[in-house]
Formats: C-alpha cells, structure tokens, sequence
C-alpha cells in the first residue's frame, strides 16, 4: 500500500458499508514495518477488549473507572528490542501516512504523547495531532486545553523543555483509560489499571525520566520545547473539516526504539470510527452517571458517529413523572459543552439505531411542544457553525410518548418468533458465503 491515501480511503469505504474491521498492510511501500488500523473503530472491540458483551460495555467502563489500580514497572520491555539516539533516531524509518489530500503532511494519529507533573510526578498521557515536520522535529497541538496543556505550560514557565514519550501500538483499554478524567492526584496509568483489574505495566525511557506503557510496540522519546512555537496543521480533525487551529508546540526527538517485529499502529483520522468511539464511549458513560443521580428509569446513552461522537446525544428512559425527559436534556447538556442537539426517547427505541430514533422523532415529537433550545452557550471551538468565541446554541428535543395518555401501540414482533428469524437468517448467510 502507498502511505498517502491508501489507508484512509479503505477505512472510509467501509465504513461506507457500515463495517469496522481491523486492517493490517503488510506489504507498505519504502517500509518494513507494517501499518495496523482500526483498532478501536467499533464497539466490538471495546467490549472485547473489556472482555464483556456489546451491551454490558458501558456499565462495566463506567464501573472500572471508579477504581485506581498502581502500576508496576518491567525491567525488559519489548520496546528496548531496537534503540536509536542521535542522528540515527530518525522519524522516516517509521511507516508514517498522510491521510487526506489538504493535511499539511504526515501525522503520527496514534501516538500516546505522556508526561508527568513537574512537582508532582503524576503522569498524564493523550492523543495529541504530530506532524512530521523533518527527520527529528515534530509539530504538536495540546487542543484539548487539558492536563498536558497544563503540565507543558508549568514547564515553560520555568524555562524548562518537557520530557515526553509518544508510544504507538497501544492495548485499547490504554486508549480507553487515557481519555478518562481521574482526579489531580491520580495518574492515568491508575485509571488503566483499574479498567484492565490488574497493575498496568511500564517500563524506563531510555534518554528521559520517564515511565511508559511497557507493552508499546514503539516509543518515541524527546521533550516539548519551551519557548518554542512553529505553524502545524491544517489536519482533517473529528469534526470532518480540515482545521489549522493549534497550540503550534514543537516536539524534538532524542531517541526512538522499537520492538523486533513491531507494527506500526495508525489511527484513521477525520470523523472515522478509529478517532471517535473511544471518545463517544466515555462521554456516553459520563452522561449516563449524571442522568442516574436524578432520573431512575435511565436506560441507555449513545453518541453516534454522525454527530462526531461529541455533538448529538440519544437518551432512552422509562419516564416515571411529567417533565422528566426534559429535565434530561438539561442535564446531559450540563455534561459536556461539546453537546449541541439531544433527542430523548422511551425505553422501546433503540438509541444504537439512528433509524429507530429519527422514527421516533417523526411519530411522536410535536415541534410546538416538545423542543427546548438555549441560545449563546458554550461550546466546541472545532466546531465551524460555532462563534469565533466557540458560542453555540443546544436544541433538546422530548420524542417520548406523554406520560398518562393514552398513544397508539407500537408494532412489536413475538420474542420467540424473532430468535426463530435470527437463527434461520444465520445459517442461511452461513450457507450462502462462496466457499
């Protein structure tokens, strides 16, 4: 495969199709090294990587999160397979893709940047944009404003580089963890650890004072300049436009090592699935735990695909009192500023299919009635329909059935008729493959 293009292009076509497989290339041309992706695009693969069912997924992600388990360190990491300083840690020995015509260049999409506090040693870790910008320098965007924008600028402010590692070839429950917001005081590696339910395991940084996840496949190691700003971007973001909005921080490589027979990991960029369930997952988690302090009959949270993982919020729920679906919706609202639109439905609408939530939508909404909206709210600056100040409005939308009347039966199909159908479908698409 050719590194410009080529692995964008096939994860969109499936996703075309509504299909997230995992992709390895094995044969990358120039390289190798082979590239593998998607990774973490659907559902699937974290409830694998939790060992649970699909649906069981959320409430055991929501329940790990509470626990804070310490790592432990390994003194012979894979990684420590190959090691190269100097001139010789040079950024083209990796198989590094362009993802669509209009990126300002190459972008490292699935490198873990981690760091840890100057005084305090709490280690944070996130997936931060890198374009190549030569055979040791980086360009870097802390967009999210968060713990590492934070720990970066606690080092400028005393003249000081940071130390990072960026780690490629992650386990998806490191990705998983890794967006989560555990407390100040708590490392991301804790968090990992209770999502796994057993000590994360990391190992030393060759050339910096730092601990990384053991099991990496690769790890670029170097510091985040102070002082130093340099143009990075435009790079095809989550919302699917293009975006040169950036914190134009300069990464410089002291050392990269890798493991034998390592894979590169990509994660496809823009608003495919590899970029957004992971994120949509734990936002999913963070509006359920907040509807359930007041709402009992909370049944199921999904941010699709469609609205970025980030933008729109389906909710299902028993109502069990007037008014509570949307008192819903200013509490999801009050989540997470990202959210812009969220639609509410009973429990016998499957928030998982947009379909069956826009039927709801068209059969049980009354628009004179059933819409909230706020104007002048805070929201994501990504988003290219919000104020240059990143203001936005919120429209909740109450597409329940009212409480106490009396509304049309919904056409349900006999349970027992339905596993009968699911089976024979089965053994018939079975039957049907080409041998």
């Amino acid at each position: 495969g050719n590194l410009s293009y080529d692995i964008m292009a096939l994860v969109l076509e499936y996703e075309r199709r509504r299909r997230f497989p995992i992709l390895l290339f094995e044969n990358v041309k120039g390289h190798d090294t082979p590239i593998i992706c998607n990774i973490i695009a659907g559902r699937r693969c974290l409830a694998v990587a939790l060992q649970v069912s699909e649906a069981d997924m959320s409430d055991t992600f929501a329940d790990r999160l509470k626990t804070f388990i310490d790592p432990v360190e390994i003194s012979q990491p894979p990684f420590r397979d190959m090691i190269w300083t100097g001139a010789d840690a040079d950024l083209s020995r990796l198989p590094i893709p362009i993802y669509f015509p209009g990126d300002a260049g190459p972008y490292l999409t699935a490198g873990m940047l981690v760091a840890k506090h100057p005084d305090t040693g709490v280690v944070t870790e996130g997936y931060h944009r890198l374009q190549i910008k030569g055979p040791q320098t980086m360009g870097c965007s802390l967009h999210s404003r968060r713990r590492m924008f934070e720990y970066f600028r606690l080092y400028e402010a005393r003249g000081e580089n940071m130390p990072a590692a960026i780690c490629l070839g992650l386990h998806p429950i490191v990705s998983m963890g890794s967006l989560s917001y555990p407390p100040p005081e708590k490392s991301k590696f804790q968090a990992i650890g209770g999502l796994f339910g057993a000590p994360m395991e990391v190992a030393a940084c060759t050339t910096i004072d730092l601990q990384v996840p053991a099991w990496s496949e690769i790890v670029i190691e170097g510091e985040m300049m102070a002082g130093e700003r340099e143009p990075e971007g435009p790079f095809g973001e989550f919302t699917g436009y293009f975006s040169a909005r950036s914190t134009q921080n300069v990464f410089r490589v002291k050392a990269i090592s890798q493991r034998r027979d390592a894979w590169f990991q990509s994660i496809a960029s823009g608003r495919a699935g590899d970029h957004l369930t992971t994120l949509g997952a734990l936002r999913e988690v963070e509006i359920r735990n907040a509807l359930r302090k007041t709402i009992p009959g909370v049944k199921d949270v999904h941010l699709p695909l469609s609205g970025c993982s980030s933008f729109t919020a389906f909710i299902s729920l028993d109502q069990t009192r007037p008014g509570e679906a949307k008192h819903a919706i200013s509490i999801a609202l009050g989540v997470d500023h990202y959210l812009k639109f969220v639609v509410v439905v009973d429990s016998d609408v499957d928030v998982f299919d947009e379909s069956d939530v826009l039927w709801a939508v068209a059969t049980r909404v009354q628009a004179d009635q059933d819409l909230l909206t706020i104007s002048g709210s805070l929201g994501a600056i990504l988003d290219p329909s919000a104020s240059e100040e990143g203001l936005t409005a919120k429209l909740g939308i109450d597409a329940t059935r009212p409480l106490g009347k009396t509304f049309a039966d919904k056409l349900v199909m006999d349970a027992n008729k339905m596993d009968w159908a699911r089976d024979l479908a089965d053994r018939l698409s079975t039957a049907m493959k080409p041998r």
